[in-house]
């Protein structure tokens, strides 16, 4: 009671404030979504590619711990059945992940928060991939800065551990698996990559490029063996380009807007 006789409001009771180990595990939650589930279905595609190319459990179990982006992964193991150096694999891995440099860079400012390490940033960078990336920036509108560090490394730290074991898994089991089966691992990783790219592009060149580069990859297969990726990349890549632009010279407004839409 008051001075004056009247009742004191009551204060409503304060939430506990939740640990960073709380965020830690919805990060974990976030994993058991499609596209982790996807993911996992490409990295069993890798592990038949593995074991098919010689790599021993080992090798292909620290590999995907170390490397992760699993585009790298395939080009490592194909720069192996190539016989190439090891400069030359090192640089043909470095060149298929400059692509995740951009997505490094938005996504570490999102997890910044006034007290965070830059130690801190740097080892969860090594966990960007598109995957981790793509479900990182559509959760953190949810998740407080403070704890999208301990959100982030729940997330990415999952993904990594259980998809090196299902490599290990798949690399035991494929052995036992009738040969159609073994062989159809082998397709999902290309299945992968290409409704993943087919279904992020947010412009319709992009799916323009995907059309080129299919139709066009056989054809310099012929033409110039070694270098029909290459030549495929560039010049589907080129004219899809050129399209994009020309179509936009000639409708600016609608091409913005039919993106925008496309983005949505």
């Amino acid at each position: 009671m008051s001075e004056n006789g009247s009742a004191r409001p009551v204060q409503a009771k304060q939430p506990p404030s939740e640990t960073r180990l709380t965020w830690y595990l919805r990060g974990v939650r976030r994993c058991f979504s499609v596209p982790g589930l996807v993911l996992v279905s490409a990295f069993i595609g890798f592990a038949g590619l593995a074991r098919e190319a010689g790599l021993t459990l080992e090798q292909s179990v620290f590999m995907t711990g170390i490397v992760w982006a699993l585009p790298a992964q395939v080009v490592l193991v194909g720069a192996v059945l190539a016989g190439n150096s090891l400069p030359a694999a090192a640089f043909a891995v470095a060149l298929s992940s400059v692509r995740l440099a951009p997505m490094v860079v938005a996504l570490m400012p999102e997890m910044r928060a006034e007290k965070t390490r830059p130690w801190v940033l740097y080892l969860l960078s090594h966990f960007v991939a598109v995957t981790s990336w793509v479900l990182a920036m559509e959760s953190f509108r949810h998740v407080p800065r403070d704890m999208r560090t301990a959100y982030y490394a729940g997330l990415g730290s999952t993904l990594v551990l259980g998809n090196m074991c299902v490599v290990a898994l798949v690399f035991l089991l494929a052995s036992r698996l009738p040969p159609p089966l073994a062989a159809a691992l082998f397709f999902l990783t290309p299945i992968y990559f290409l409704t993943s790219l087919w279904g992020s592009a947010r412009e319709r060149a992009g799916h323009v490029a995907m059309v080129l580069g299919l139709l066009s990859g056989p054809v310099f297969h012929l033409l110039v063996p070694g270098f029909d990726l290459l030549a495929a990349g560039v010049v589907a890549g080129g004219l899809s380009y050129g399209w994009h632009r020309l179509r936009k010279r000639r409708d600016p407004g609608g091409t913005m807007r039919n993106d925008r839409e496309r983005a949505e």
